[in-house]
């Protein structure tokens, strides 16, 4: 790779261990994938739960912050990915103290390099939401997918040493979704029955994720009768992220780099549409049907909910109570839940039974660990990304619309 004098000297050391280690790094990724030297990236974002650092991790995070201060601090704003557990709910959760214990440890090892702990997986509708062509560093799956397909951003999947080298560095490994090469539609989708509700918008996410199933591919999708808002491109973009490893789609008309279908395929041959139809998504949701099923656990996370989506979820719950035997547990980002909480609606949702965890995503909070201790089997959500992951930590997922999985919390069945 090309080196800048700058990154010549933190590869020397001039700049002290951390950079130098970040940099080394960032040269071995780079090097795999041939890329020819770095682009500066405007922000960066760490997948940062503990169940995922494990205690080492956070040993090591707890080494770089007892180096220099000016050593050790990011130079990019940096940002996180949800935490492992909410303070203010884990108890009611069952999760444990060690949980909590390690937790305030890598918080602590975060904040003193500079790292904001934003612990949100929807950065891009609350924090500072990137523009067309910036380059980024962002490590969630589905924050990646949004925001180079729907704000026309530039970031490729980081892992969580790579995006904290990235805060450190100020840059990122010029390959993948950085190069115009590869933004380029390769597939094309058309629909022949349209998604109604975000559960639906998954489930069509899920249905072209494993019709496309690369990192590498492209999906172009036509047919669509209206725009899309921003929840809908949310659960469609993390649904198609997690069942496929996409990083990048166009919807001709709504994405920044695909005003036309042509321009979706930079002028080559539009190739022939698969068609997907009313039956592509009955097929999809019935692979997780259980009606009539105990519903242990609804969970709303994976993504984190929006502002709207938590007035929905309190309109639905208004005059009425979760069943004794299901938990139902709603999971937002810190500032969505601070606006809740002042809107009243996180007391609507609480009341009717419900808890709501801040800064965290259930499949990142001791999932398993959380199974065990409360009983849980059967989970019902309206994320069609959670029904696709949740399965390896020992549960039984099924998939439904907001108002089936409240109306199966009510009754403590899957209706």
């Amino acid at each position: 790779m090309r080196l800048t004098d700058e990154e010549q000297a933190m590869l020397a050391g001039a700049q002290g261990p951390a950079r130098q280690w970040a940099i080394r790094h960032q040269i071995a990724v780079g090097e795999f994938f041939d890329a020819p030297d770095f682009v500066p990236v405007g922000q960066a974002h760490i997948m940062a739960d503990t169940e995922s650092l494990g205690p080492s991790g956070v040993a090591w995070l707890e080494q770089l912050a007892m180096l220099p201060k000016q050593q050790r601090r990011v130079r990019i704003p940096t940002i996180t990915d949800p935490r492992g557990l909410d303070f203010d709910s884990y108890k009611r959760l069952k999760q444990t103290q060690a949980m909590a214990d390690i937790e305030a440890r890598a918080i602590a090892a975060f904040e003193a390099l500079g790292v904001l702990m934003t612990n949100t997986c929807i950065n891009y509708q609350t924090i500072l939401p990137p523009v067309r062509g910036e380059h980024l560093a962002f490590g969630d799956t589905g924050v990646v997918i949004y925001c180079n397909s729907v704000q026309g951003a530039r970031s490729n999947f980081e892992g969580g040493p790579s995006a904290l080298s990235a805060g450190l560095t100020g840059r990122t490994p010029r390959y993948g979704y950085h190069l115009d090469a590869h933004r380029v539609g390769s597939k094309h989708f058309t629909l022949g029955h349209q998604p109604h509700g975000l559960a639906d918008w998954g489930a069509l996410g899920g249905i072209v994720g494993k019709a496309t199933n690369s990192y590498w591919e492209v999906p172009v999708i036509t047919g669509l009768d209206a725009i899309p808002n921003s929840d809908e491109m949310k659960h469609f973009g993390a649904a198609l992220a997690s069942f496929g490893s996409v990083a990048l789609f166009h919807i001709p008309g709504v994405t920044p780099e695909a005003r036309t279908i042509a321009e979706a395929f930079a002028g080559r041959p539009v190739p022939p549409a698969t068609r997907i139809e009313r039956t592509d998504f009955e097929a999809f949701y019935a692979a997780y049907a259980a009606p009539g099923d105990k519903a242990d656990v609804v969970v709303f996370a994976a993504p984190q909910l929006s502002l709207v989506e938590m007035s929905q979820l309190a309109d639905l719950l208004d005059g009425r109570h979760v069943h004794e035997a299901t938990s139902l547990i709603v999971t937002t980002s810190p500032e969505i839940k601070f606006a809740a909480d002042r809107m009243g609606l996180t007391r609507r949702i609480e009341d009717a039974g419900g808890i709501v965890a801040a800064g965290v995503c259930f499949y990142q909070s001791y999932a398993r660990e959380m199974a065990e201790a409360n009983g849980w089997q059967r989970l019902l959500t309206n994320s069609a990304k959670l029904v696709n992951i949740i399965a390896g930590y020992g549960y039984k997922p099924s998939l439904a619309s907001m108002e089936r999985c409240i109306d199966s919390a009510v009754a403590g069945r899957i209706v």
